[in-house]
């Protein structure tokens, strides 16, 4: 079988920290991680990913914007894209379908529920 490569963009330090072990740990996927939107977009359009994880509140620009971008580039945009946000509000979840993304995880979360939401979200039902 082989392994899901999957892109942690996040600057908060715990989730960076966290979420790839858990990931190795519960599901045998592996963990590319930025810490910010610049060094994401970087890594989505030279790395080869099954799916990128992206956090909406970020420094200096913001998730939406490196979406954004990343859908701009052939490379990136045909990966599924999952958003983490505190913001689950109706007004946030309308402007969020308005994307092209696969999904949305909310914060806070616990590890294993994310590796089975992304699951559930991408249907790797296999892995």
């Amino acid at each position: 079988m082989v392994k899901k490569r999957i892109l942690l963009i996040d600057d908060e330090p715990g989730i960076r920290q966290v979420l790839p072990v858990a990931f190795r740990v519960i599901a045998s996927w592996e963990t590319v991680v930025a810490d910010s939107c610049q060094a994401g977009i970087a890594l989505a359009e030279t790395e080869p990913l099954d799916a990128i994880l992206l956090d909406v509140m970020m420094p200096e620009m913001d998730g939406i914007t490196a979406f954004n971008k990343m859908q701009s580039n052939p490379i990136s945009r045909s990966i599924p894209t999952i958003l983490l946000t505190a913001k689950a509000q109706a007004s946030d979840r309308n402007r969020f379908a308005q994307l092209a993304i696969a999904g949305i995880i909310t914060k806070p979360f616990k590890a294993p529920d994310v590796v089975s939401q992304i699951r559930l979200i991408l249907n790797w039902h296999d892995s």
